[in-house]
């Protein structure tokens, strides 16, 4: 019985690391979405930027979360290897899904929704974040 107790524990243990990680994203995600809603105005184009030039973007501005996050945050959540790898794809996803869910949201509000608050561009800035969390991440641990 112990033993199935010590699983238990270590995979609440895991899914709590992963979700760390993944709230931490969404913060990143929340801040980028506010500040791309507070200063869109000056950046309106007359045509709308490309799809591929976007996502540069999203990976850039992620890249950069992931960094300052490193500094404010430095040590990882997730301790297991494994699972480190894992969650470059896992919290993106998860993260991509959720911003899916608040650009749904925001639409049937009729509120005007940013390419962040879609499925590929949160996914893009959450992965950014991912990759530079884990690089960074395995140097200083």
């Amino acid at each position: 019985m112990e033993f199935i107790v010590e699983i238990v524990i270590q995979l609440l243990g895991w899914i709590l690391q992963v979700f760390g990680e993944l709230l931490l994203q969404l913060v990143l995600e929340a801040i980028a979405e506010l500040i791309g809603h507070s200063i869109k105005e000056p950046f309106r184009r007359p045509r709308p930027v490309r799809p591929w030039l976007a996502a540069v973007g999203y990976l850039i501005f992620g890249a950069a979360g992931g960094g300052l996050s490193i500094w404010l945050v430095p040590n990882l959540f997730i301790e297991a290897q494994w699972l480190r790898v894992a969650n470059l794809l896992l919290t993106p996803v998860a993260a991509g899904l959720i911003m899916e869910v608040v650009g749904a949201w925001r639409e049937r509000r009729e509120k005007e929704v940013l390419r962040l608050e879609t499925f590929t561009y949160g996914f893009c800035f959450a992965f950014a974040v991912a990759v530079v969390r884990y690089v960074l991440g395995n140097h200083q641990g």
